[in-house]
């Protein structure tokens, strides 16, 4: 008896640790399901960030388009507004006739040279062995287009038929001077866009990366979530059989007691009874009546 006690005793003492232990896997598990909640809507935050970065990249891109259209355009019609100046420039040399009188053409022709030299230094791409080089040109430009100053300074005899053309070169320049302006304008203004459009290029590239490290994150919260839920389901389950199975010792041992009970009730009503049967026997005896063993 003390020795069943002590075995109920026991198990008891199993079950209620075991009940411990199933509250801290399901408190384990309810709390990384919500540290994978907070990572998870880290990650949707990122993503919705990242597609309003994209959006604001596309927009910026087509800005930055038609800037460099416009850039394009007026940088096409300063060439032109050159070439017809270089042209012009070439009908006076031929009209001359003679070197010295075709030195203003000379300088005006440098002077093209050097602007069309600067013009490719400040508006095109290159590299620095590439610029070095153009940079030397243009010196060397320069030094020509200076000593034909000096020359044309001592020059006086100038042919006054070709005065007309000559106005018509300055004009040429001047305007291709002014186109050369807004190309510079709208280069400097794509060039502000398109380090605006490479920023937000490097801001998405960092978002999707981060965005990727929270979504592992996630999983890998979500699969030890998911490790302590099963765990605690099997404690859960075997807690479950072990109860049922002393519900069903308890239920046994509970029928075995009534049935104790209802044998011991009857063994005692068929003593009573022998008793009663005896009695009767010696009072029929006395009496001189038969006896009977039946009742």
């Amino acid at each position: 008896m003390i020795e069943e006690l002590s075995n109920k005793k026991e198990q008891q003492q199993q079950i209620q640790n075991a009940e411990k232990k199933f509250q801290s896997l399901k408190e384990k598990r309810n709390e990384l399901n919500d540290l994978a909640k907070l990572v998870r809507e880290e990650r949707d935050m990122l993503n919705k960030k990242r597609k309003e970065l994209i959006e604001q990249m596309k927009k910026d891109k087509i800005e930055r388009d038609k800037i460099v259209s416009k850039m394009r355009a007026h940088k096409e019609i300063r060439n032109k507004l050159q070439q017809q100046a270089k042209d012009l420039i070439k009908s006076k040399r031929v009209k001359r006739g003679e070197v010295i009188r075709n030195l203003p053409l000379r300088v005006e022709e440098l002077k093209a040279d050097v602007q069309m030299l600067e013009y490719k230094q400040e508006t095109v791409p290159m590299s620095t062995e590439e610029e070095n080089e153009l940079i030397e040109k243009i010196k060397e430009k320069k030094r020509e287009y200076a000593e034909g100053k000096k020359l044309l300074e001592k020059q006086i005899l100038i042919e006054t038929d070709l005065s007309d053309t000559d106005n018509s070169i300055t004009e040429l320049f001047k305007k291709a001077d002014e186109e050369h302006e807004k190309v510079q304008k709208y280069y400097n203004e794509s060039q502000k866009m398109h380090k605006k459009y490479m920023k937000l290029v490097t801001e998405i590239s960092a978002s999707i990366n981060e965005a990727n490290k929270k979504h592992e994150k996630y999983t890998e919260i979500r699969e030890e979530a998911q490790k302590h839920h099963e765990k605690a389901m099997e404690m859960l389950s075997k807690i479950m059989a072990v109860k049922k199975e002393r519900k069903k010792r308890w239920q046994e041992s509970k029928e075995l007691l009534r049935s104790q009970n209802i044998r011991a009730q009857k063994e005692l009503l068929d003593k009573k009874k022998l008793e009663e049967i005896e009695k009767e026997s010696v009072d029929a005896l006395k009496k001189g009546k038969k006896i009977s063993l039946t009742k």
